[in-house]
């Protein structure tokens, strides 16, 4: 009987594991239907617009960090909730998803195709690494250099997907380099022993040549031992230093990629959010513009570059990755030939600068240049001849694109047939590489966010939320920006940057104008701070594909990237106290803010 009531609980615990593990297989599953029903309350208790809107937000949220479904779908959640719910209409819903900030960005998008299309970043960065020197330091350097400046203009996702591969194959160069060193040190060892075996059987017992012997002796004894025990340890240490160099040069790709995202206002996601609220809200005359966010942001770009540099030499010369021994990195001659060799070799496989380069490149530059001084602040400009109201960053952005579409990438260009034969050139760029390659995705989860806000702003939501953070007056402003820097940065290692960003920076908003301060100052760090998403794969595509290549253990990423979070919230907090006050005056309440500022429970 005890026997039939033991195999009764085994298999009802067998069961019940059983239930829960096909739970787990399900659990998205659970979470999409039941995520409305916890959130329910919300608009049982509120009845009014404000709880309706709240009530989407929490949804959304929900299903953007936990990623219950995929991004792009959760943003279309406005689109036939906000009209059901009466928030917004349908028509108004819409048109945020192509606002002109979106279709800035799309733009950026594909000019980066562009880029990628004609080979035009490898070129760049296969030019940077040769030029800036082949020694750990310095390679670690060119690599987070380029990556950097890449990343600025391309996605990070991109630009880690482009230098992932170059790192890989450099390091592999390195390795079999380790492999010959180790074979030759191998050979030098196992010589001196053998010499210093024979030396020592062919010793003589006397010698009348004493003083000569004890010489001979020294060099030939004491001399081979000492070297033996110096190859032994650069036999060691061979395998660590080039394992230690790989998790550096990674981590260096993966940090960088995500720091030149701030640099300029296509970087990432959050910066166009930024723009967007600040315009559909204030107007153009808030001083945040194309030319003041690189004057602000590239400094202190360059400044967390740096000290992620520093940080990495750091960390693979002292801390060791593996914590038992110590890796060192040492610079050695025949190893930054080999590595000058592969280089060079990659980068005449690229043949001459072609037509289709020219062209990309010198657009390239016209488009900056026509976004940096559209309107500067400092000076007319450009659009102030054609009308500065009707001319936005968007308009420069698919004008540059439409001609990449007009100009052949080479005006004379032949079939593959014997004999050859001329054909219709093809555009600079092409709608099959615009389909293939842009992500869309990025445009509707741009359009889900700024959807949001919007609805915030018309169901007064962001007035009640305003209402209730002006009990935060209390605390020091530079406690503030310090505290929703640590807030964005930590939820961005866990969430998409750009859900973050728009679900946030509305509630930074309305929180500056219930404290009666330049919304700029807090919307600004905490935008920037939404792409230092250093620690966890999870957090961007461009640390799990680091991950993923360089055999780093989670762990190991989460360790450096911690420290790594914590000077870059240092650096943007310092500069928006020092530069940030100079360009934008901080000091006081703009004018243009007071015109929006109206709170009331």
């Amino acid at each position: 009987m005890l026997l039939h009531h033991h195999y009764r609980d085994m298999s009802m615990q067998f069961e019940l594991v059983s239930y829960v593990r096909h739970l787990g297989r399900h659990w998205r599953s659970i979470a999409l239907v039941t995520t409305p029903l916890i959130f329910s309350p919300v608009i049982i208790i509120g009845q009014t617009a404000e709880f309706r809107c709240a009530y989407v937000i929490l949804i959304m949220a929900t299903y953007w960090i936990a990623e219950i479904l995929p991004l792009a779908v959760t943003s279309l959640i406005p689109v036939f909730a906000f009209p059901i719910l009466g928030v917004l209409g349908t028509k108004v819903v819409t048109v945020v998803y192509l606002k002109d900030t979106n279709l800035l960005f799309l733009g950026g998008l594909m000019m980066a195709v562009a880029v990628e299309h004609c080979n035009l970043h490898k070129r760049i960065a296969l030019f940077v690494l040769l030029h800036v020197g082949q020694s750990p330091k310095r390679l670690l350097a060119g690599f987070m250099l380029i990556t950097t400046f890449l990343s600025m203009w391309i996605s990070n996702t991109a630009t880690a997907a482009m230098m992932v591969p170059i790192v890989d194959a450099v390091v592999k160069d390195i390795e079999e380099a380790e492999v010959l060193k180790r074979r030759r040190v191998e050979a030098v060892t196992a010589e001196e022993e053998e010499l210093q075996e024979e030396t020592h059987l062919m010793e003589p017992e006397e010698s009348r040549y004493t003083l000569m012997e004890e010489n001979v002796e020294s060099f030939t004894r004491e001399e081979p031992v000492e070297r033996s025990s110096h190859l032994r340890k650069v036999l060691y240490r061979t395998k660590d230093s080039s394992q230690a160099m790989k998790k550096m040069l990674f981590l260096g790709v993966a940090f960088a990629a995500n720091i030149g995202g701030t640099g300029s206002p296509l970087g990432c996601g959050p910066n166009i959010v930024v723009f967007s609220i600040l315009q559909s809200t204030f107007g153009e005359g808030t001083g945040l513009n194309f030319a003041s966010w690189m004057i602000f942001n590239i400094p202190g770009m360059i400044a967390c570059m740096t000290l992620g540099w520093c940080w990495l030499l750091v960390l693979c010369k002292v801390c060791s990755f593996r914590r038992k021994k110590r890796e060192i990195i040492a610079d050695d001659e025949h190893q930054q030939q080999s590595i000058r060799k592969f280089l060079l070799t990659q980068y005449e496989a690229l043949g001459p600068i072609s037509q289709h380069e020219v062209v990309v490149s010198v657009s390239f530059t016209i488009l900056v240049f026509l976004w940096v001084f559209r309107n500067p602040g400092f000076i007319n400009g450009w659009a102030h001849y054609f009308g500065k109201r009707y001319i936005h960053n968007a308009s420069p952005a698919l004008f540059m694109v439409f001609m990449l579409f007009c100009i052949p990438r080479r005006f004379k260009e032949e079939t593959d047939e014997d004999p050859p034969k001329l054909k219709t050139p093809e555009g600079c760029l092409t709608w099959e590489v615009i389909h293939e390659k842009t992500p869309w995705d990025i445009i509707l989860l741009l359009g889900g966010g700024l959807a949001l806000a919007e609805g915030a702003r018309v169901s007064g939501l962001s007035r009640w939320m305003g209402y209730w953070l002006q009990s935060l007056a209390f605390l020091p402003m530079g406690l503030i920006v310090f505290i929703v820097c640590i807030f964005m940065a930590t939820l961005t290692e866990v969430a998409s940057n750009t859900a973050t960003a728009a679900m946030f920076l509305p509630v930074v908003k309305d929180m500056a104008l219930a404290l009666s301060v330049n919304p700029i100052y807090l919307m600004l760090p905490a935008a920037v701070c939404c792409a230092y998403a250093f620690m966890l794969p999870v957090a961007t595509p461009g640390n799990a594909i680091v991950l993923k290549r360089s055999g780093l253990k989670p762990t190991e990423m989460i360790s450096a990237g911690f420290v790594m979070n914590i000077l870059c919230i240092i650096t943007i907090n310092i500069m928006i106290n020092t530069l940030g006050l100079a360009l934008f005056d901080f000091n006081t309440f703009p004018d243009w803010a007071k015109n929006v500022t109206s709170f009331a429970p």
